[in-house]
């Protein structure tokens, strides 16, 4: 992965860990993602009038990502209420990259060298241990694990998705714009059926927050969807899991969380795997 690209992605990273962090600290999370949501999908359509069309063959994988997001944003709600985030998360993000590399390499037929799968899986292990950083005993809780797991295989497929779509589209970020205006229209609707006017006076406390953090999602996995064009998709999608250790960083540094040595050896595993990539040739 060249530099440029992988300093792309890792700023990536960040915003995704940036906006991640104001939903966690938001009380109703369900209608500050619908905020968002509307307001990246907003900015997509307004840039989508001044780009071409993605190529006809690309639509069904824009159709197809739709539905995935929809599966993930159902099984990832469905992890936060049986498990706590900070089980749940690290289990989805860190799966991920995993799924993606396997899938990558035996059935779109990517090409990746030894170190670089073994860097995908330091940094996937990495990351999922972080999950662990309050005990093995959260394990035992199947219900968090299944939906934590299940959300890692919608993270993996739409990412596999998008980034073949992507290329087939001709314009990366034709497809983009069109993907994030599209992927937030069935949330945004069921929220709004469920909630009717009981959501007009949080949607009015947290719209400006909430449309800046919408702008730094859409900015976050445009850049990554481009990446995706340019460089293997494996590699792209353990590199943007690297957020996970933003918003570690950030809960030290900002809310004042305390760093356990779990979370010191985890971390250090997920820089390795990093470094492991960038120093590879793919």
């Amino acid at each position: 992965m060249e530099l440029p690209v992988f300093l792309i992605v890792l700023l990536a990273a960040l915003l995704h860990a940036s906006w991640n962090a104001f939903v966690k600290m938001n009380g109703d999370r369900v209608l500050f993602m619908a905020v968002m949501m509307a307001a990246s999908g907003l900015i997509a359509f307004a840039v989508a009038l001044f780009l071409p069309l993605p190529a006809v063959e690309s639509w069904p994988y824009l159709a197809t990502s739709v539905l995935i997001h929809i599966g993930y944003q159902v099984f990832l709600l469905s992890a936060y209420k049986f498990g706590d985030l900070s089980h749940v998360y690290p289990l989805a993000r860190g799966s991920a990259p995993l799924i993606v590399a396997l899938v990558s390499v035996f059935v779109i037929g990517e090409a990746l060298d030894s170190q670089a799968m073994i860097a995908v899986v330091i940094m996937a292990l990495g990351i999922m241990s972080l999950s662990l950083t309050r005990g093995a005993q959260k394990l035992w809780n199947p219900p968090a694990v299944f939906f934590a797991l299940g959300t890692g295989l919608f993270i993996a497929f739409y990412t596999l998705t998008d980034g073949i779509g992507a290329r087939i589209a001709g314009n990366a970020h034709s497809y983009t714009v069109w993907m994030m205006g599209l992927q937030g229209i069935p949330f945004i609707a069921y929220v709004l059926a469920t909630r009717r006017g009981r959501a007009l006076p949080e949607i009015g406390r947290v719209w400006k927050t909430a449309a800046l953090m919408g702008l730094m999602s859409l900015t976050a996995y445009w850049s990554v969807i481009w990446a995706m064009t340019v460089a293997p998709i494996a590699l792209v999608a353990a590199v943007r899991e690297t957020s996970i250790i933003f918003a570690l960083l950030f809960g030290v540094f900002f809310l004042k969380e305390r760093l356990s040595l779990l979370q010191l050896v985890a971390t250090f595993m997920t820089l390795t795997g990093v470094v492991l990539l960038k120093i590879n040739r793919n």
